[in-house]
């Protein structure tokens, strides 16, 4: 196998502020990272245009019935399998509606497995084995860009017509790829170098938690800004849906109560029970009618 240089890519390189980090006090330490980490939010805001971009097509794919599939390796997979699998309980989102895929599977979560990231063919094969179709969306995560898996599921995905994005720590002119949607977060060089579970780390789960909110808000999984589909499964959440329903309404914690066990347990039902007088079975059925959207729901019957 011929190695690939990557020596010229932004997140290989050495960065200045921290060249003497081995000489520093352990309050330096915390001032340079602080100082760094701060050019995640400016990297944020200079994606703004393609994370909507982003939002907008996946919400259209999820909409018909498709599924979001995050690839990564590494911390890039991790991050993608931790977003995946906090979109069910705060959203009530079936478990297949969004899936992390990472190089390695299940064991890479809790041990290094890095070396399978230069298996282009076994992203292709997880892409594959999930039958990904036009209806999918394919986001491939990659700090240096440069990750053979990543490019190997998003070439797969392209090939079976699904929508692909690319997150990426590099300038594009480092790193080319025909995707819908390219991502380009640039943090600049690491406080230690090439060690992209840093600021690269940071600003990709700044990404995917915008791109999983936003995508969940157009599916109208929320009202104003309460998780009115969140799974009521522990005391935590129980609690939680208590207050939305008692914010939202005039009815205090009891009554609350009572109406969140009338509607199954369902915030998004009790809440349409509540304003407009209907049954839950009326209530879910109008609620279908609107793909789930409480705030179009209510207003078709004002």
């Amino acid at each position: 196998m011929q190695l690939q240089q990557r020596g010229h890519l932004l997140t290989e390189q050495v960065n200045p502020a921290s060249a003497n980090l081995d000489q520093l006090s352990s309050i330096e330490i915390v001032d340079v990272f602080n100082q760094e980490d701060a050019k995640t939010i400016h990297a944020i805001a200079q994606a703004r245009a393609e994370l909507a971009k982003a939002i907008d097509l996946t919400a259209e794919k999820l909409r018909q019935g498709g599924r979001l599939f995050y690839v990564g390796a590494g911390t890039s997979g991790r991050l993608g399998v931790l977003d995946a699998a906090e979109c069910p309980p705060t959203f009530c989102t079936p478990p297949e509606m969004v899936q992390g895929i990472i190089a390695g599977g299940a064991d890479a979560l809790v041990r290094s497995s890095e070396g399978l990231e230069d298996l282009a063919d076994q992203g292709a094969e997880a892409i594959a084995d999930r039958t990904v179709s036009a209806l999918d969306v394919v986001v491939g995560i990659a700090a240096g860009g440069t990750t053979p898996y990543v490019h190997g599921a998003i070439a797969e995905g392209r090939k079976r017509g699904a929508t692909t994005i690319f997150i990426a720590c590099v300038p594009k002119e480092q790193v080319q790829i025909d995707v819908d949607v390219d991502i380009r977060l640039l943090v600049g060089a690491e406080v230690l170098a090439g060690s992209t579970r840093l600021k690269s780390g940071t600003v990709t789960k700044l990404a995917l938690n915008i791109l999983s909110t936003g995508t969940m808000v157009r599916l109208g999984k929320v009202y104003g800004n309460r998780m009115i589909d969140v799974a009521v499964t522990n005391t935590k959440l129980h609690d939680r849906a208590l207050r939305i329903l008692s914010d939202l309404t005039d009815l205090d914690r009891d009554q609350a109560a009572e109406l969140l066990e009338k509607s199954d347990r369902s915030v998004k039902t009790a809440l349409m029970m509540h304003w407009t007088g209907l049954s839950k079975t009326d209530s879910d059925r109008v609620l279908k009618e609107h793909q789930g959207n409480l705030r179009a729901a209510v207003k078709s019957l004002a």
